[in-house]
């Protein structure tokens, strides 16, 4: 009698993101700075809406980049707004001192930060619907978004001191983090038609921040 053995071959993790140094100063990166060939990039999503990742830091804080292929690109925010349940954004999230507080960034195509929080204290990541704290602020974060061959590229800084660190972290340090597109092929018409939401650390589930979805950022020399 032949044994007849089944192989279940389950989606695989992501790995760590390494986040190398660079040399320039506090100033926010343009996106067609030549410091970002240094940075490794990372893909995820479906065309025409694949997301492309790089992360750079130094002393005054991390340097992200986000490249958005969008065939049609539009946006419903021109100034900070928490309501952002019909906004199509790309979006970072942190847990800066690995505490279980993580900081959400959300940008739009318009370079609106449309969401910025920070889970409420006595909280956990595991409880995603608990209280925010919606007055959070990145101080001194900064961030640029350009036009592109096919969509659009936001740029964002985000210093130590406004994560919460007392001081620059050094290399060999890891960030758990997360990060994810929003697109909404709809438009403002029907946001929620056809909704992707396409994360590089999926979850099986649109919630992106909980602990299961959190790869380590590593800063490496």
């Amino acid at each position: 009698m032949h044994s007849l053995i089944l192989l279940i071959l389950l989606p695989q993790s992501p790995p760590a993101y390494e986040a190398r140094s660079t040399a320039v100063g506090a100033a926010l990166l343009a996106e067609d700075a030549p410091e970002w060939e240094r940075a490794r990039e990372v893909g995820w999503g479906p065309a025409p809406y694949r997301t492309r990742f790089r992360a750079l830091w130094n002393e005054h804080g991390l340097h992200l980049r986000f490249d958005s292929e969008d065939d049609a690109p539009w946006f419903t925010m021109t100034e900070r707004d928490d309501r952002l349940w019909e906004e199509e954004v790309v979006e970072i999230f942190l847990d800066p001192l690995d505490d279980g507080r993580y900081v959400e960034v959300e940008l739009n195509p318009a370079n609106v930060v449309c969401d910025l929080r920070r889970l409420g204290p006595g909280e956990t990541a595991s409880d995603p619907i608990g209280p925010m704290d919606r007055g959070f602020d990145v101080t001194g974060m900064q961030t640029a978004v350009a036009t592109s061959d096919d969509g659009w590229i936001g740029t964002l800084l985000l210093p130590w001191e406004g994560l919460g660190f007392s001081g620059p972290p050094t290399a060999g340090t890891e960030i758990p983090f997360n990060v994810f597109r929003i697109k909404r092929p709809g438009g403002p018409e029907a946001p929620e038609a056809g909704a992707v939401f396409a994360a590089w650390s999926p979850t099986g589930s649109p919630s992106f921040h909980v602990p299961e979805a959190f790869r380590p950022l590593r800063l490496v020399p």
